[in-house]
């Protein structure tokens, strides 16, 4: 499952997913928070950092390589 999640402060969200035994392939992160990041970073080492959501368009996708990655199965916000 490939999961994107808006404003994801320190991931809570992977946590409740681990929790509930949701194997999750790509974990996309949109946060601007420098510390909620750092924990998460701590937390799941293998989240994709995105940055500030309001940044975003096709063109930043295509600029960090994110363009051809799969599609997302979940979204989460907050």
């Amino acid at each position: 499952m490939n999961v994107l999640s808006l404003f994801d402060g320190m991931s809570c969200g992977q946590l409740a997913l681990q929790r509930a035994n949701v194997s999750v392939d790509n974990y996309f992160a949109c946060e601007i928070d420098k510390y909620a990041m750092q924990i998460a970073n701590k937390n799941f080492p293998n989240t994709i950092q995105l940055g500030d959501v309001s940044k975003f368009s096709e063109d930043y996708f295509k600029a960090h390589n994110h363009f051809d990655d799969p599609p997302i199965d979940l979204l989460l916000g907050g």
